[in-house]
């Protein structure tokens, strides 16, 4: 039951795994805002194994990451793609395409922390779709 809910809760990250691997996640907190009615924080921790990265996706949220322990290589659209490791962080506003995070280790996993402010409902990460039309290609 518990490899299901961290498989589900992977596939609503966009964490690209193999069926047989997921994230674990650790949800930390959940709280309204005093100072920012209307908003709520959530905070928890993700671990990366070693090698997996996540699928392309936003979030309907803003988001601070911090690096807790390994390495990983993030990338936000018209970014250039930044190596983090333990002590440092970034940002995310809502709604940026977040190309997608890796961990950089083909040994060691990592984790990080993620808090996210948003409306209480708001999907805190959304996976980018499969177009629905196929490309089509020509062929003489």
């Amino acid at each position: 039951m518990k490899t299901c809910a961290l498989a589900l809760f992977a596939l609503a990250l966009g964490i690209a795994t193999p069926a047989s691997q997921a994230a674990e996640e650790h949800s930390l907190l959940s709280a309204p805002l005093t100072q920012a009615p209307g908003r709520l924080l959530t905070a928890l921790t993700v671990t990366f194994a070693p090698g997996q990265q996540s699928r392309p996706h936003h979030h309907e949220a803003d988001a601070y990451v911090y690096m807790l322990s390994g390495r990983v290589r993030s990338q936000v659209e018209g970014e250039p793609a930044k190596e983090y490791g333990p002590g440092e962080s970034w940002f995310e506003p809502a709604g940026a395409h977040h190309l997608g995070t890796a961990n950089v280790s083909a040994t060691e996993p990592a984790t990080f922390l993620v808090v996210f402010v948003a409306k209480p409902g708001a999907r805190l990460s959304v996976p980018d779709q499969p177009s629905a039309t196929p490309a089509r290609t020509q062929s003489r």
